[in-house]
């Protein structure tokens, strides 16, 4: 059996290489670009969007938690205010802030009737916004 011998050491901070600040910075940069954000930014939103979530932050918490979501329905961009509590209906928008229906909620829990098919059509769901205060 043959053994070798230990690597001699020159210099202990030799041993490891040290990265570069801006190749460490530009790591942070590519994973931070990654991400989605659920906070209400308003630099990338339409004004509408961002005054509904700036009126939902300034009221008080819903339970469960008021979040807006984005979608594709019936081949258009739409925004979904999920309902308050109880029987209180979700509202549906189109990309200018115009409402289209109340797909869920109210006393029957169907809506208001008009986009009946609204959870079984829609597609490319994204969280906009979610309230994480607390109740």
């Amino acid at each position: 059996m043959r053994t070798f011998a230990p690597l001699k050491k020159k210099h202990a901070s030799m041993t490891m290489k040290k990265m570069p600040v801006w190749a460490s910075l530009a790591l942070l940069l590519a994973f931070a670009s990654g991400c989605k954000t659920t906070g209400a930014n308003t630099n990338s939103q339409a004004p509408w969007l961002s005054q509904l979530i700036q009126q939902l932050e300034q009221e008080a918490p819903a339970n469960p938690p008021a979040k807006v979501y984005r979608y594709t329905y019936n081949n258009q961009e739409v925004y979904y205010l999920t309902g308050r509590c109880c029987d209180i209906p979700g509202k549906l928008f189109d990309k200018d802030g115009n409402q289209l229906c109340e797909p869920d909620g109210g006393i029957t829990g169907k809506g208001d009737g008009r986009c009946t098919d609204f959870a079984e059509k829609r597609t490319n769901e994204t969280l906009i916004w979610e309230d994480k205060r607390e109740r």
